[in-house]
Order: C-alpha cells, then structure tokens, then sequence
C-alpha cells in the first residue's frame, strides 16, 4: 500500500480535472485550498442562502467558515484523525471584513486549540463568490505527535483570534504568522517604528524585517528549535518592490543555514502599519529529525530560498516561477499573444514542474508526492492550463492545489508554485 494517497478525490464540474480534498502521506493529512464550493456550479446553495433573501439566516461570511471547518471534520475523521491533531492552518480572503466572522465560526468548532495560523488578504480566489480560501496541516494521534503549546516570551496573540503561536509537534515546531506588532496590538512595536518625519532613520521593510526575525527566533526557541534549524518560511509583503531590501535581510540571518523560501504580495494584512508578515517551521535542535538543505543549480533563477529542504518525510520546496538568468523564460514571452488559448501558462508550468521533478529527485522522492501545491497567479485565467499540465505530469492522479490572485515581482512570470511533498521511507 502506497505511504500517499488522495483523500475524497472529486471532478471539478465536468472538466477533466480532480481535486485532491486531502491528501494521507504517512502520519500526515494536507488539505490545500478549500474554499466553500459545492465542486459543480460554484459557491455551495448552503452557503449562497436564499436569492431573494440575501440579509436572511446567519451572518453569510460565518455560514463560509462554518461550512468549510465541517468539511474538514468530516475529511480528517474519514481518516481516523481529529481536530486536535491539526498543527497549521493558512487563510487567504479578498477583503478584511471576511476574517472575523471565519474565526468565530473555526473557534466555535475548534474551541480553545487554534493551532498556528497565519491570514493575509490576496486580490482574489478561485471561486466566484468565495471569501475564504483555507489549507491545513494535520497529523494522526499517536506515535508520540501529540500536538503541544510552546509559550514564547514577548510574542503576543491577537484576542480574536487565539491561535497558539508556537506549536510542537514531535520534532516539528510550527510558528504562526507574526507581524511587527507591539504587545498590545495596537500598532508597531517601538523597535520596527520609524516615524514618518524620520526621512532617512532606517527604512520600514529592513526594521520591521529585522524586528520579525527576532520574533520568529523567539517562536522557534520556545519549542527547542532555531533559526539553523529553520524547515520553510512563507513571507507577505504588502509592496512587492520591497523584495530586494527583505532579502538583503534575510539573507544576512540564512544565509549560512538556508531554509526554504516563498515570497508574495499580499492585499493587507491584520495591522494596517505592518508591510510584512512571516510564518515559519522548523525541526528541534536535540531531535532525531535532522535538516538537509537540497541544491540544485539549475533551478537557481527560478527561486529565492534553496531548491528544497528535507525535515524527515517532509521536503519543502521554495516557491518556483518561469524564469531564467534574463527574467521570464523565452518561451513564455514569445507566446503571450497566445495567452488566451493558455500556451504562455503551458510553457511556465512546464519549465516550473520540470525543475521541480529534478529537485524531488534529488530529494529522494517525486512529484507523485507532492502533498501540497499552492498557486499564486497574476490572472486566475492561467489556472486551468496549469492544471492540465499537473494532470499530464501525474498521468491523472488527482491533484492537491489551491489558488490565488496576487502579483508577481518578475514581468512575464505568472505562477509562483509553492509546493511540499513527502518521502517515504524516511
């Protein structure tokens, strides 16, 4: 029997493509960007209520999160799981006014355990309608995964929301998604603040970067692990031209110990005065699970962070576009007068999941095992190429993905493919 397997697999619409709802890889249950679709028409009749009556029943954003957390109750008890077993969960919306009802309806389900969470706003979803797109992390019970609270200093936790900010796991620590908040949450932390009459003092991106990473140091020490044994960050920024600045950053804290890497523009995020937020994972420093930085010189255009980073059975890719040394592949650019037909989408995801499939490799696994593909896309018109290029490469396997609108920082380049997978055996 196969260590991977597809959860629920279902045909979107009358199209030749199926979705993965969830995905078992050993111990571990991905679910990757659900939103509240009845996988036919669009929005779920559940949710979109009654035409005529569109101020009747409960409150329309909590009817979404509501029905999306017992989709996943369902999925994660098919599988001999429980909701006390997830470890992260990931939250795209269109709009702010969507994220507090979501929370109200995943606390009433998950009560006093919200495991680390991370919610950004992105330009749009995938589904006309939807307002929450959500991907989640859980593990089996047993074998010594009993998910446990770690409680860093000086790290604090917004009252609505009550995630746990940093979360053990065996010999996985998982950090929620920090912004430069100060302690009361009521705006910046005094030492990522420049005031605006401070021309030259510093600028935002590099202190609240710089501010970030001691925080994020902090989440992962509380749970016994580090920096150097950082797995994989997935960064926002709300001013995508602020990447070379963020990396100059970052790289002077990983660049001895690189962990994988995803940078995309968000919309906004929780605090208006943040223009960043980070979430992190990582292994224990005294564990039995071990890190191992993946190369791959090849691919090196393509991404920001290392080819992947192996934990165990996890192998963490850093996010993969379309481009070489000059920006965007040729292929791409000669065909984008073809965009509408999707060959400039083909030919991206082609270069992307061929890189891909050599980084797997050297990882000791394949992209059979991909367990989690997140798609951000600079027009969700390129989605269904994409997938039909999955569909080719997986020889029809069902397919774990989710999708989002953002902007990308390469001209040309219109997915940004953030993957994991597994490796079995490890």
């Amino acid at each position: 029997m196969s260590d991977v397997k597809p959860i629920a697999p279902v045909r979107i619409g009358e199209t030749d493509i199926v979705y993965a709802q969830g995905i078992k890889a050993g111990s571990w249950l991905f679910f990757t960007g659900h939103e509240a679709t009845d996988f036919t028409g669009g929005i779920d009749a559940a949710v979109a209520g009654i035409p005529g009556l569109p101020l009747g029943g409960a409150p329309r954003y909590l009817r979404e999160g509501k029905f999306i957390f017992d989709r996943f109750a369902k999925l994660i008890a098919a599988e001999g799981g429980d909701l006390r077993h997830i470890v992260r969960v990931d939250q795209y919306y269109p709009r702010a006014e969507c994220v507090n009802p979501y929370q109200r309806a995943r606390k009433t389900l998950l009560k006093e355990y919200v495991p680390p969470s991370t919610s950004v706003l992105m330009d749009e979803l995938l589904t006309e309608g939807a307002n929450m797109n959500v991907s989640l992390l859980a593990v089996l019970p047993g074998g010594g995964r009993e998910p446990r609270a770690a409680r860093p200093e000086n790290v604090p936790v917004p009252q609505h929301s009550g995630f746990i900010a940093s979360l053990v796991c065996g010999d996985y620590v998982f950090v929620a998604g920090q912004m430069p908040n100060n302690e009361a949450m009521t705006g910046l932390d005094p030492r990522a603040y420049r005031a605006p009459n401070a021309v030259w003092n510093g600028t935002d991106i590099r202190l609240q970067t710089e501010f970030l990473i001691t925080r994020l140091q902090s989440g992962l020490e509380a749970g016994g692990s580090s920096l150097k044994n950082a797995i994989k960050a997935q960064v926002y920024l709300t001013d995508i031209n602020d990447l070379p600045e963020f990396l100059d950053v970052w790289n002077g804290h990983f660049a001895d110990n690189p962990c994988a890497l995803t940078v995309v523009k968000t919309k906004g995020l929780g605090l208006t005065e943040s223009i960043i937020e980070i979430n992190i994972f990582g292994v224990r420093d005294g564990g039995r699970i071990k890190k191992q930085v993946v190369e791959h010189t090849p691919s090196a255009a393509m991404r920001l962070g290392p080819a992947a980073v192996v934990a165990g059975d996890l192998v963490c890719l850093s996010a993969l576009c379309a481009a070489d040394a000059n920006g965007a592949i040729a292929a791409a650019q000669r065909s984008t007068g073809l965009h509408y037909l999707g060959v400039p989408s083909e030919h991206q995801m082609r270069s992307i999941l061929g890189a891909a499939a050599d980084i797997c490799r050297a990882a000791g696994t394949s992209l059979a095992n991909v367990v989690r593909a997140h798609h951000f896309v600079t027009d969700l018109n390129v989605v269904y190429p994409a997938l039909h290029i999955w569909r080719r490469t997986l020889d029809g396997a069902p397919i774990p993905f989710g999708a989002v609108r953002t902007l990308l920082p390469i001209p040309g380049c219109h997915i940004a493919l953030d993957m994991w997978a597994y490796r079995p055996g490890a």
